[in-house]
């Protein structure tokens, strides 16, 4: 683990996985995913998920922070080996050493293995579409909402 890590605040719900790795970190309750990055958190309430879909993350930029109140705001974290997803967000809030702020429409590019994938899908109450995280298709919608659209 990353001694840049700043600690998690008191989460929602309770713990039901968590990875760490030097770069980053995830956590996910009953309520909410935890990103963790060197200095910075994100709380993103499993509620405010749009979809997750599969994405190839390589051409874009290592790293772009999420920007306060920007429609077109997102994080991008690429690590060799692993699936991504980009993970639609409709509010999220972001913790650093200046304290607690919240952002909205925000997008995340993510590694996310596959047990970390169906952990999120299961609490956060996305369907899977067709192909299953075997073959790394997307999920999103929730069931009282139909599904989601592809």
């Amino acid at each position: 683990m990353n001694r840049d890590f700043i600690a998690i605040r008191s989460m929602e719900g309770e713990i039901k996985l968590s990875h760490k790795k030097s770069a980053y970190g995830l956590t996910v309750t009953s309520k909410e995913l935890v990103l963790q990055k060197p200095h910075m958190n994100y709380y993103l309430r499993l509620e405010d998920i749009i979809s997750i879909m599969p994405v190839d993350p390589y051409g874009l930029k290592p790293l772009r922070t999420v920007q306060d109140g920007s429609e077109a705001s997102g994080l991008v974290s690429v690590s060799p080996g692993t699936r991504h997803y980009r993970i639609m967000m409709q509010a999220a809030v972001i913790h650093n050493r200046s304290g607690l702020r919240q952002v909205r429409s925000c997008d995340f590019i993510l590694p996310i293995t596959d047990e970390m994938l169906r952990t999120i899908g299961r609490w956060a109450g996305l369907n899977e579409l067709p192909g299953g995280t075997s073959s790394p298709d997307a999920i999103g919608g929730t069931e009282s909402t139909g599904g989601a659209e592809a």
